[in-house]
């Protein structure tokens, strides 16, 4: 499923076939060649189809963010591509109510939002050239300061260490609702690779941002039919609410800052693209690196 590129840069999304992912797909099209990371191969092909009867061109690389040795498996085959890859977006994700477990035998929320995405963009680092832009979808449900967040239950990230999160161990005094400290500490994680990597990596440029919550998405794909069939329906009314968004309007923001020339580095943006604070915790230097440092120590036992 690979179409002969004309463009003269590529823009490199995982998790593009549905919600933010395949609205900002859609718009980096405008720009260039887009490399599509998904696990559905027709999923992806119907993605692939919808952008070039656009006028653009795409390639689709079949993948399992959740699975660590799937992730280094696409940044291989994107590097064998030799594309001109100006921006990276790591934006596949899930937000679970229900135990999972990933290949590796991981908490499933942690593996896909922060140990594949990490595994995958490390792997890519040594073939993208200087000024590239790696963005990842980051969550102020991370912030136990965070107004919003807390009243819909959320207690800020529960991070212990690395292997505490992969067994799905988090520190007390967290979320009485089930999968939301998963997911808050794992998005934390996104927080911290940004941070870390763009002290690492200067020649590169890390951003995050939160995109606002967007009821009409698959994020929480396994809640229960009824669950999304309301929230599906109040999606048009929500996103006039502050903090809420839809995945259009959400996609031209994510594309703005996945192609934004300038040199901000270490940056993370709100869903209007403007900069906002982290929580106390990951702006820490110290903290965020050893967030970074003890995930890559767990990816290294594989």
């Amino acid at each position: 499923m690979t179409s002969t590129p004309g463009a003269t840069a590529a823009w490199v999304v995982t998790g593009p076939t549905s919600g933010f992912g395949h609205a900002t797909a859609l718009e980096l099209a405008h720009h260039g060649h887009v490399v599509l990371v998904g696990r559905n191969p027709d999923k992806l092909a119907t993605v692939e189809a919808e952008i070039e009867r656009a006028g653009s061109s795409a390639t689709s690389i079949v993948a399992d963010l959740s699975d660590v040795l799937s992730a280094r498996r696409a940044a291989a085959q994107i590097a064998a591509l030799d594309l001109p890859v100006r921006g990276v977006l790591n934006n596949a994700g899930v937000m679970l109510t229900k135990p999972g477990v990933s290949p590796q035998g991981w908490e499933l929320s942690f593996a896909t939002n922060h140990l594949g995405p990490l595994a995958f963009t490390d792997a890519l680092l040594p073939s993208l050239a200087d000024g590239t832009n790696v963005v990842f979808i980051a969550s102020a449900c991370e912030d136990p300061e965070r107004v919003p967040a807390v009243r819909a239950g959320f207690r800020g990230s529960r991070y212990l260490s690395a292997e505490a999160s992969a067994r799905g161990e988090y520190a007390p005094g967290g979320s009485q609702r089930a999968g939301m400290d998963a997911y808050a500490t794992s998005k934390q994680g996104n927080l911290a690779a940004v941070f870390s990597l763009a002290r690492q990596h200067p020649r590169l440029r890390f951003r995050a941002i939160e995109p606002g919550v967007n009821p009409g998405s698959n994020l929480g794909s396994d809640a229960s039919a009824v669950l999304n069939v309301v929230s599906n329906l109040l999606a048009p009314v929500l996103q006039f609410l502050p903090h809420f968004t839809t995945s259009r309007r959400a996609g031209r923001v994510i594309s703005g800052i996945v192609v934004d020339p300038s040199e901000a580095t270490g940056v993370y943006y709100d869903e209007n693209g403007k900069a906002v604070r982290a929580s106390k915790q990951v702006s820490d230097p110290a903290f965020a690196d050893r967030y970074v440092r003890e995930s890559r120590e767990l990816l290294a036992s594989l």
